[in-house]
């Protein structure tokens, strides 16, 4: 078996668990979200370009056809220099001839220093989806939690994504804003979300993890209240060709779907899960806390 020197923790979404994985920068070039901890414990670099033609080349060619998904590591791949990223992708093609589909994480800061040509080259070579933390689409919540841009910003450097053909999985966050904004935490999300139609939502919900000191600042919501906020989110929604899903660790109800066809399934669904969570004693239980290894 072969393994990677990766510099943990190692992240990827849930839907590239059977991807190869290579790290070609190390943290997130952000790294100011007030509640996220996933890379706190790093200092953010982009790993040479000889680093990264190395890690590819070890892999034993025994393997290489067997690879037929790659993601691009850590929090903020598409920050990496276009030249280079466009050279990583070709040598990913070279090397793995049965090579669909790469990946890879991408921050309003790193879509900003790409223009849609450029993006667009990127595609050719098989850069086919990005994933984009959103997290809210209200201004002030994301003021709240330092994320550094607007939600106009944000949803039109997503359409310059769209534009140049590369797929879209926008993720935003259950419980962010915490009690006092959360009505408006779902309505403004569920408006940005249906402005842009990405081809993928996926819904988080907040939990503690490295993010103490932002917990003190919202009044955190408890397992009934998500439920009511999932639910007004998901009336608000109204997306055209959008796959709905919250199947992360951290989200304790399964939603799974597409816009709009299943809208008032979906609907229905949390519907359902609140008759049944009133009964239950975690209805006022506080969010939960997740051990590095289950996230």
């Amino acid at each position: 078996m072969y393994f990677f020197n990766y510099d943990e923790p190692l992240f990827r979404p849930p839907s590239e668990a059977g991807s190869l994985i290579f790290q070609i920068t190390i943290g997130c070039s952000q790294n100011s979200c007030k509640f996220c901890g996933m890379y706190k414990m790093k200092r953010f670099r982009i790993r040479s370009l000889d680093e990264v033609r190395a890690e590819i080349g070890s892999i034993p060619p025994r393997y290489r056809a067997q690879v037929k998904r790659v993601f691009l590591a850590d929090g903020d791949a598409l920050i990496y220099p276009q030249k280079g990223l466009e050279s990583i992708l070709d040598l990913l093609a070279e090397t793995f001839p049965a090579l669909t589909r790469v990946g890879g994480y991408a921050s309003p800061n790193s879509l900003g220093t790409k223009s849609v040509d450029e993006l667009a080259v990127l595609r050719g070579k098989k850069l086919r989806i990005l994933y984009f933390g959103l997290e809210s689409g209200d201004a002030e919540t994301l003021k709240l939690v330092d994320k550094g841009f607007e939600p106009e910003e944000m949803l039109e450097l997503c359409r310059k994504a769209k534009s140049a053909g590369i797929k879209l999985s926008v993720t935003a966050i259950l419980g962010l804003a915490g009690r006092k904004r959360s009505a408006e935490h779902a309505a403004a999300t569920a408006k940005w979300v249906s402005a842009l139609s990405p081809e993928y939502f996926s819904l988080l919900t907040m939990f503690q993890r490295h993010n103490d000191d932002f917990l003190k600042l919202i009044e955190p919501l408890s397992h009934g209240e998500i439920l009511l906020e999932t639910r007004a989110l998901l009336e608000g929604l109204h997306p055209q060709g959008t796959i709905l899903r919250s199947n992360h660790v951290s989200n304790f109800l399964n939603l799974a779907g597409s816009y709009p066809k299943d809208r008032e399934r979906l609907i229905e669904t949390v519907d359902e899960a609140l008759q049944h969570a009133k009964r239950d004693p975690r209805w006022c239980a506080e969010i939960p806390s997740y051990q590095e290894e289950y996230y």
